[in-house]
């Protein structure tokens, strides 16, 4: 991931309870030595024109980690809703794969943010934490060819703004500004501070 974490960032991070059935959260997680056990929220996931993506990413991944943590008061329970947008336009997870084109289309050959917000929360002791971190992407100039060729690489279905930087993301990725990994579903830079001081609490 070329985040240089620490040796000892899994010696300082309590166990947690991922309120995500996102596979891509669970090999974050995975890849830096986090134990935790996955229970993935039914809630829906809300959207609001009123709100900025910021503010829906955190307002979702409240109400992931607070319906995991009403069934599970006393553990650290973690929630996360990342979100794709270009200016004021949010990018969901195309229905289609003509949608999945036609997002890609608009993305191509300009810079749009991918938020994610996070929420840690022990129900029991009343304590919980929100922040959230935002990337800056590029996309290449790409022709509809290339965005074809793209689309029959991964499948964008299950994708927020229709791609995957961590598939065959070179193909349509000019530079990333920011966490890489917060494009995939987690900052875990700052999860890192944020989970180790949570450690013996």
């Amino acid at each position: 991931m070329g985040e240089n974490l620490p040796d000892s960032f899994s010696a300082n991070c309590p166990p947690v309870l991922l309120a995500s059935a996102s596979p891509r959260r669970s090999e974050l997680l995975r890849s830096i030595g986090v134990q935790f056990t996955v229970i993935p929220s039914l809630v829906e996931e809300l959207h609001h024109d009123q709100m900025t993506a910021r503010e829906l990413s955190l307002l979702n991944a409240y109400r992931k980690a607070r319906w995991a943590a009403k069934q599970h008061p006393d553990a650290l329970v973690l929630g996360a809703d990342t979100l794709v947008y270009l200016e004021t336009t949010l990018f969901g997870k195309p229905a289609t794969l003509a949608e999945a084109e036609a997002m890609l289309g608009r993305l191509q050959g300009r810079t749009h943010q991918v938020v994610t917000g996070v929420c840690l929360m022990r129900l029991r002791q009343h304590r919980e934490e929100l922040f959230a971190e935002t990337t800056d992407v590029t996309f290449r100039s790409l022709t509809a060819g290339q965005i074809r060729s793209y689309l029959r690489a991964i499948n964008p279905l299950d994708k927020a703004g229709a791609y995957a930087i961590q598939e065959h993301g070179e193909m349509i990725v000019e530079r990333i500004l920011g966490s890489r990994s917060n494009v995939i579903g987690l900052p875990i830079e700052r999860l890192q501070a944020e989970l180790s001081a949570w450690k013996g609490s």
